[in-house]
C-alpha cells in the first residue's frame, strides 16, 4: 500500500556542517555520550496521536489537514491506513519507539466489548508493522478524557459506573502494551480535576483516584507486565484545577497511597511551564524523590497561557533539563517522546518530517551541551563547594540527628556575631552555563 509518507527521505546523520533540509546535524544515534550512545540516553519516540491523528483543527476553525485515512468510509480500514502510513513515516525517521493512546490505533465501537476488540485486530496489524520495522513501544495508555462519559473525570468521576468503565478499558490497553512489549505504562488524568467546588466532593475524588490507581498497579503484577506505571503531571486544562498538578503533588498523591515505589511520572516540558515551573524543575525534582520515569518533549509558547505543544527548537534552553536527566542516570525504561503537533498552517508531510527532525537536533545538541558542562567540571564543583560545611563535622552531626535544638542553640552563641553572608553567584553561573552552548 503506498502512503502519504513515501515520498520522503530517510533522516540521516551529516555532521554539523549539512545544509540539507533533512539531515541530521547533531543526532547521531551510535554516538557516545558520557559511557552510552545518544540512543541509548534519549531514546526518542514518536506520538502517534498529533502526528497520525491531529487535523489542524482549532476552536474557531475546521481542520487543515488532508491525509487519506481521514476520509475512509469504514473506520478500521481508516486505522489500518494510519497504521501503514504511521510506520512508513517512523522508519523514514529512525527513531525506536513510539508511544500510543487506544483511540489512536482503534476507532471506539458500540459497546466496551467492541472497542476492545477492534483495538485488538489493529494491535495485530501494529505487531506485524512493529516485527518488520524494529520499531519498538515506549507507551502505551487508555484514552480517559475524549468521550462525553468522561467529562466529569473517570476515575474521579461521581457516578461509579463510569469508574468502572474506564477500569475496564485501561485493564485491556495495560493487557495489550504488555503483549507489545512496552516499557511503560501512561495514565494521564485528562479529566481528573474540577472547575468548581460547588459541585465536588475533593476528599472523596482523592480517594477514588488513589483507588484506581493501585487497581492499575495490582493487575500490573498479576500479569507480569514488567515495565513502569507513570503518571503524567499537568496544572490545568481541560479541567481548571487538575489533581495531578506537578511532580511535587503527584508525589504527595504517591505516598499518601503507598504508591511511591510502584509509581513514577512522565513529565511534559510544557506541562511544567504552565504550572509555573521550569521543565529542568520537575524533572530534578522527580529524581530527588526517586519518581524521575519519562518525558514528553514539547515546548509553549511564552505569550500564550495553554498548552501549544510545539516541537523543541532551544537547545542552549533544553540544555539545563538534559544536564539534570544526566546528573540522575538517564530516564530507565522512560524515553523522550515528541508529544508536540505541527502548527496549523503546516499541512504538507514534508512539515511533519521538518518538525520531527528539528526536535531531534535540538535534544541531541541538548545532550552535547550537558556533556560539555559535565566534563568541563565547573558547575558542579562550584555547586558542590556550596555546600561543604554539610559534610563538614558540624553539619554531618545535624543531619545525623547528632545535635538537637539546644546543642544547636550553643553552638549559635559561640558563633559571636554569626556567619557572614555568602554570594549565591548566579549570575556568574549563568554565564558559565552559556558559554557551552
Amino acid at each position: 500500500m503506498s502512503t502519504a509518507f513515501d515520498h520522503l527521505p530517510h533522516l540521516r546523520y551529516a555532521g554539523p556542517d549539512a545544509t540539507g533540509p533533512f539531515a541530521l546535524r547533531h543526532y547521531d544515534a551510535s554516538r557516545v555520550v558520557l559511557g552510552r550512545t545518544m540512543a541509548e540516553w534519549l531514546r526518542p519516540s514518536v506520538a502517534y496521536w498529533h502526528s497520525f491523528v491531529g487535523t489542524g483543527a482549532d476552536p474557531f476553525g475546521a481542520p487543515t489537514m488532508d491525509r487519506p485515512w481521514f476520509g475512509a468510509s469504514d473506520p478500521m480500514e481508516g486505522a489500518r491506513m494510519k497504521a501503514e502510513a504511521a510506520f512508513a513515516f517512523m522508519e523514514r525517521l529512525g527513531l525506536p519507539f513510539f508511544c500510543f493512546h487506544d483511540r489512536d490505533v482503534a476507532p471506539e465501537g458500540a459497546t466496551l466489548r467492541e472497542s476492545n476488540a477492534n483495538l485488538d485486530r489493529m494491535l495485530e496489524v501494529v505487531q506485524t508493522h512493529m516485527a518488520r520495522t524494529g520499531i519498538a513501544l515506549l507507551w502505551g495508555t487508555a484514552n480517559l478524557f475524549s468521550h462525553p462519559r468522561y467529562m466529569a473525570g473517570a476515575a474521579t468521576n461521581p457516578d461509579p459506573e463510569v469508574f468502572a468503565f474506564a477500569a475496564g478499558q485501561v485493564k485491556h490497553v495495560l493487557e495489550a502494551t504488555h503483549r507489545l512489549g512496552g516499557a511503560n505504562y501512561v495514565l494521564w488524568g485528562g479529566r481528573e480535576g474540577y472547575d468548581t467546588l460547588l459541585n465536588t466532593d475533593l476528599a472523596r475524588e482523592d480517594a477514588q483516584l488513589g483507588r484506581f490507581l493501585n487497581l492499575v498497579v495490582d493487575h500490573k503484577h498479576r500479569i507480569g507486565f514488567k515495565g513502569t506505571i507513570l503518571i503524567e503531571p499537568k496544572p490545568m486544562e481541560p479541567t481548571k484545577h487538575q489533581y495531578d498538578r506537578d511532580v511535587a503533588t503527584v508525589y504527595g498523591f504517591l505516598a499518601r497511597h503507598g504508591l511511591a515505589k510502584e509509581v513514577k511520572v512522565n513529565i511534559e516540558a510544557n506541562h511544567a511551564t504552565l504550572a509555573g515551573h521550569s521543565f529542568e524543575h520537575e524533572i530534578a525534582t522527580a529524581a530527588a524523590l526517586g519518581i524521575l520515569g519519562s518525558l514528553d518533549m514539547n515546548r509553549g509558547d511564552p505569550q500564550n497561557g495553554w498548552d501549544t505543544d510545539q516541537f523543541p527548537n532551544n537547545a542552549q534552553d533544553l540544555s539545563l533539563a538534559m544536564l539534570e536527566v544526566v546528573r540522575a542516570g538517564g530516564l530507565g525504561t522512560g524515553g523522550i517522546n515528541f508529544d508536540a503537533k505541527i502548527r496549523r498552517q503546516s499541512i504538507d508531510a514534508e512539515d511533519l518530517m521538518h518538525a520531527h527532525a528539528g526536535g531531534l537536533d535540538c535534544c541531541a545538541r541538548a545532550l552535547l551541551i550537558a556533556e560539555r558542562i559535565v566534563q568541563d567540571g565547573t558547575l558542579d564543583r562550584l555547586r558542590a563547594e556550596r555546600y561543604a560545611g554539610w559534610d563538614a563535622p558540624t553539619g554531618r552531626a545535624i543531619l545525623e540527628g547528632r545535635m538537637g535544638l539546644d546543642a544547636l542553640a550553643a553552638h549559635a552563641e559561640a558563633g559571636g556575631a554569626g556567619p557572614a553572608p555568602r554570594s549565591g553567584r548566579q549570575e556568574a553561573l549563568e554565564n558559565l552555563a552559556a558559554r557551552f552552548a
